[in-house]
């Protein structure tokens, strides 16, 4: 009987010590869903989160734009917390927060991968980055690696001046694999790496600023 009752106690003492943290793991995980930091106070990237932790993101940077890249889930239903108590549409929980809320859609992959066809999403992002009144921005789409990253991507070469291999490298840093996750992967790196930003005259007529691409801030190149 005793040594049943030791067997017990050691289960739950076990049990306490390892669920812990892998609770607390998928609670920061589902939370936040990969959320990083692009550049303080301009660009943040993330996954699908909660609603408790969208509201966390916006008011802890200040966020003033969310741009939602899901065309399968154009207005995605949020769990209130990891546990999945509660829902509310993210465009919804936006408007309660004062922030705006934009949709990119369809994916940035054109119909047959050619590469002299730019999509409209790329002309659609550049056109939001280059309205200051949007930043801070949140991007995301479901898992924060893909979609997310390509756009990313983009984001440094047209607006910081970085090299499609430094966009590459810091794409692939944040989760985007060697390997294929999908079939377009290889069109993905392809189209960054022929990527050319504006001109000067081009981003004036755009109503960008004309000396962003020279930049040096955000964040150390990888």
């Amino acid at each position: 009987m005793r040594n049943g009752l030791r067997w017990v106690l050691g289960c739950v003492v076990a049990a306490l010590v390892l669920g812990a943290p892998v609770a607390l793991y998928r609670a920061q995980y589902i939370q936040a869903k990969r959320f990083r930091e692009v550049e303080p106070g301009r660009l943040y990237r993330s996954g699908q989160m909660t609603a408790a932790g969208f509201r966390e993101a916006v008011d802890r940077y200040g966020i003033k734009t969310v741009v939602n890249l899901q065309h399968e889930e154009p207005d995605p239903l949020l769990p209130d917390h990891w546990l999945g108590k509660g829902q509310v549409r993210e465009s919804e929980l936006c408007a309660q927060l004062g922030v705006r809320y934009r949709l990119l859609t369809p994916d940035i992959l054109p119909p047959g991968n050619q590469l002299d066809w730019e999509p409209p999403a790329v002309k659609q992002w550049r056109d939001l980055l280059d309205d200051e009144s949007n930043y801070p921005v949140l991007l995301h789409c479901k898992a924060g690696l893909h979609r997310t990253g390509r756009l990313t991507a983009i984001y440094r070469m047209e607006y910081r001046g970085w090299s499609p291999g430094e966009a590459l490298r810091e794409l692939r840093a944040n989760g985007y694999g060697y390997v294929a996750a999908s079939e377009g992967d290889e069109f993905v790196i392809q189209f960054v790496q022929n990527y050319k930003p504006r001109s000067k005259a081009e981003r004036l007529a755009s109503g960008g600023a004309a000396g962003v691409a020279e930049g040096a801030v955000g964040g150390p190149r990888p």
